[in-house]
């Protein structure tokens, strides 16, 4: 594969062939008007995955196995500190656990402001 590589390369080379240009694009131009407020409906139903951080630990297999019902799990979070609320594995909110209708939920009580969010994507 070599040979032919090299045969075609001086075939290229006796017959004057084109030699590689660095390509060039139109500028682009802002069609958007400087006043006109930006729609961003259609991004309002696209799902995303809201996480509670409750906590977590480290466990050796031979702890892990000897689990049963009614074992209890010691976390890294205190009680009472409030849980991270993660979108797309991103720190939006801190907030404290709630039940509403036989349901767990969680009261937002810091929410990250929209410059700290946007520092978090950097």
């Amino acid at each position: 594969m070599a040979e032919s590589d090299s045969i075609l390369h001086t075939d290229s080379q006796t017959t004057g062939g084109p030699s590689p240009q660095p390509a060039s694009f139109p500028p682009v131009q802002n069609t958007e008007t400087s006043g006109a407020p930006k729609n961003i409906d259609f991004i309002l139903d696209i799902p995303m995955s809201v996480t509670v951080y409750v906590g977590s630990t480290k466990m050796a297999i031979r702890d892990l196995l000897q689990l049963a019902q009614g074992s209890v799990i010691e976390l890294d979070k205190l009680a009472g500190e409030p849980m991270e609320v993660m979108v797309n594995n991103k720190l939006v909110a801190r907030g404290e656990v709630v039940v509403v209708n036989e349901k767990f939920g969680i009261r937002l009580t810091d929410v990250v402001s929209a410059a700290e969010r946007v520092q978090q994507l950097r």
